[in-house]
């Protein structure tokens, strides 16, 4: 049942970021990659709402919280993963650990793409 909550909601939020990211990179031109970057943002807020009103304000089933956050959000986007990570860490006063986790995926994920990028081009 928990991988089934997952794939239903990573097919809804892998087509959602796919419409969302069409739809503002039509708006706005190929200069920036604004689509991403909306789908970022947005995801990101959308975890952090719900993800706040699941700690105070609501109670969601361990198979409604797969669908969600790893579901649909992973679908729509996993940076709002690594952020809601990060923030974790800062709330709990680990500001070191939130940094190197901020610079480390960022710096690393750069090198580790451009590196494979390389060895297949």
């Amino acid at each position: 049942m928990n991988l089934l909550a997952i794939a239903l909601g990573g097919a809804i939020g892998s087509v959602a970021r796919y419409l969302l990211t069409g739809l503002v990179a039509r708006a706005s031109g190929p200069a920036f990659p604004a689509g991403t970057f909306v789908v970022n943002v947005i995801g990101c807020a959308a975890f952090g709402a719900l993800a706040g009103a699941a700690s105070t304000r609501i109670s969601l089933a361990p198979e409604v919280r797969l669908f969600w956050f790893t579901g649909i959000f992973g679908g729509f986007t996993t940076f709002s993963s690594y952020a809601f990570d990060s923030f974790a860490l800062m709330r709990e006063g680990q500001f070191l650990a939130a940094g190197v986790n901020v610079a480390g995926q960022v710096v690393l994920g750069l090198i580790a793409l451009a590196a494979a990028y390389r060895v297949t081009t």
